[in-house]
């Protein structure tokens, strides 16, 4: 069964459902969760019924408001940021139809399905309604972060109206004087007699940080306590709501937070990016979550949960970008192709640089599908208290956050060029997808943090165990002879790395961890290739064709990065900072 269009008339349907139930079946292998407590039965007629249900509402609901979203964007006004027309009505029947509530947990009102599924789910929405998504994603990173370290009151006043979506949640942590560096953060919180905090401060970048969609909006807020010491090991995490909760769970008075301004933006119109102002008259309470002085490590969970979610977003504007580009490819009719004996013009899609294009747009968002999806895999895993499953997970993230954003800029980039001169021009709304996916390798950690991160952190994992075990797996089933070369290649760099200076191991960290990706991109690609060797129909045949090109094509251009990947960082310091400029 395939979900309908969620895309303008006139352009191609693409069988996203069958994808997504290929990848769920056997890539996260959705078989081996289901009904295993605390997941609840998530049979293959039930998956079927949710990936069909989200795409009917994602159709009729979401994808409708794209584009006056992009056009009209959220506005800021004295009494708050207010979203553009439709925005409210369709957020409204979201929490209604309980989309939001697949994988929260039962004790807090959701349904305690695989988060995987809640994954495809995601996949859905976003790729109807780009910046519209983000909204419930911040909110599923907040609910992170209080399962894990909020206190038994806070769950149970605050989960079960985030699980819903009736309240959504925002993570804060950038100042103006203080972006990647965390540390260096002056928000205050200081311990009020009644046992909670007054907050007080700035933070800027924070998406979805004012609006009118729900009743409450809930900020999880970084600030140093008076005791903290400098840098990130005096910092604290704070449950701050915009409305003060009483203890019945009831909405009392504004809790002195404001959004001074939205940011004017590339793209992401429809998701409002405010400066908050936090206790301007010296009113804002918030509560600790956690211990003092443990708020990076509750950040992190909630900040890992987000990465993931972003490297879907490079998923959803690359399959967006992919059907606008078919569908257009698939009208318009220019030039006679060449070595014809027709003399007749044919649509672009025939024409071959068109069809590399539109192979390539395919194959890579394909394959950065399956590494979101396997990673989701390791989530559900995790959370059955598999340790092994956690610390892949840990190491996969930054490949997932960084692969499926680049490939997103790159898929909505090629979509552009398939319109030719009608892709420069607003009207058409090929260039929307590349606006709104740009942020993505920036926010959540920088491509080039998660790249650092990779190389200082995760290699290292459980002595290096973490990575030897999923070499080892990729080199066992690998057969490919490109992709078991690049495989090799990033076993042999992964040593060298392990022993370079500093500069040397992050100068090369970029290169390495896109080789590393595109290996194991490549791995779920030929694994999914050897299932769909028997299979029939179109959707089986375009399967073929795209793990075909992926492994001919792309992974062989991931070994031109060895020279980048082993190169010492001495010609990147080979001049002056100030030489730059010459």
């Amino acid at each position: 069964m395939r979900a309908k269009s969620s895309i303008p008339e006139g352009e191609s349907e693409l069988s996203l459902i069958d994808e997504q139930e290929f990848l769920l079946r056997h890539i996260v292998g959705l078989n081996e969760l289901s009904g295993v407590p605390p997941i609840s039965e998530a049979s293959a007629e039930l998956v079927q019924a949710i990936l069909q249900g989200v795409a009917d509402f994602a159709e009729g609901a979401w994808a409708p408001l794209a584009r006056e979203g992009d056009t009209s964007g959220a506005r800021w006004t004295h009494e708050g940021v207010r979203m553009p027309a439709g925005f409210n009505a369709a957020y409204q029947a979201f929490v209604e139809a309980g989309w939001s509530t697949l994988s929260a947990p039962t004790a807090f009102g959701g349904q305690g399905l695989p988060f995987s599924l809640s994954i495809a789910a995601q996949e859905t929405l976003g790729t109807a309604n780009f910046a519209f998504a983000l909204c419930p994603m911040l909110t599923t990173g907040a609910m992170e972060a209080l399962l894990h370290h909020g206190s038994a009151d806070q769950q149970a006043i605050y989960l079960p109206r985030l699980a819903t979506g009736e309240w959504t949640g925002t993570m804060n942590l950038t100042e103006p004087q203080a972006g990647t560096d965390v540390g260096a953060l002056r928000t205050k919180a200081t311990l009020r007699t009644d046992g909670n905090w007054s907050i007080s401060g700035t933070k800027i970048f924070i998406s979805f940080g004012d609006h009118d969609l729900s009743a409450n909006i809930i900020h999880l807020v970084l600030a140093r306590t008076p005791n903290g010491v400098p840098g990130t090991k005096g910092i604290s995490l704070f449950l701050v709501p915009k409305y003060r909760v009483e203890a019945d769970g009831t909405l009392g008075r504004l809790n002195d937070v404001r959004a001074v301004s939205i940011e004017h933006k590339l793209g992401l119109h429809a998701s409002p990016t405010c400066m908050l102002s936090f206790g301007e008259n010296g009113e804002c309470i918030g509560e600790l979550v956690g211990a003092e002085f443990g708020g990076m490590a509750a950040m992190f969970t909630m900040m890992n949960n987000a990465r993931l979610n972003v490297g879907l977003q490079g998923v959803q504007a690359a399959e967006s970008a992919t059907r606008k580009a078919i569908g257009y490819a698939s009208e318009r009719v220019q030039s006679i192709r060449a070595g014809s004996s027709g003399r007749e013009p044919v649509a672009i899609i025939e024409h071959p640089d068109v069809r590399r294009m539109l192979m390539r747009m395919k194959a890579l968002t394909q394959a950065a599908r399956a590494l979101v999806y396997y990673a989701a895999g390791m989530v559900d895993r995790s959370r059955l208290g598999d340790v092994s499953s956690d610390a892949r997970l840990q190491l996969l993230t930054p490949l997932v956050k960084a692969y499926g954003t680049d490939i997103g800029m790159e898929v909505a980039n090629l979509g552009i060029q398939v319109h030719g001169g009608m892709g420069f021009i607003e009207e058409t709304g090929a260039t929307q997808f590349f606006r709104d996916v740009r942020v993505t390798a920036i926010y959540e950690g920088t491509n080039g943090i998660q790249a650092s991160d990779l190389v200082g952190r995760k290699l290292t994992l459980n002595d290096g165990k973490t990575f030897d075990s999923l070499i080892e797996q990729m080199r066992t089933e690998a057969k490919h002879p490109s992709l078991v070369a690049l495989i090799d290649a990033c076993a042999d760099i992964a040593g060298r790395l392990s022993v370079a200076a500093i500069d040397d191991r992050l100068a090369a960290s970029y290169p390495f961890m896109t080789m590393l990706a595109t290996a194991v991109a490549g791995w779920l690609m030929e694994r999914q290739g050897r299932i769909a060797e028997a299979g029939e129909g179109d959707f089986m045949a375009m399967k073929r064709s795209t793990i075909r090109f992926y492994l001919d094509q792309v992974v062989p251009e991931a070994m031109g990065l060895v020279a980048a990947a082993t190169a010492s960082a001495e010609v990147l310091y080979s001049v002056k900072a100030d030489g730059f400029a010459a």
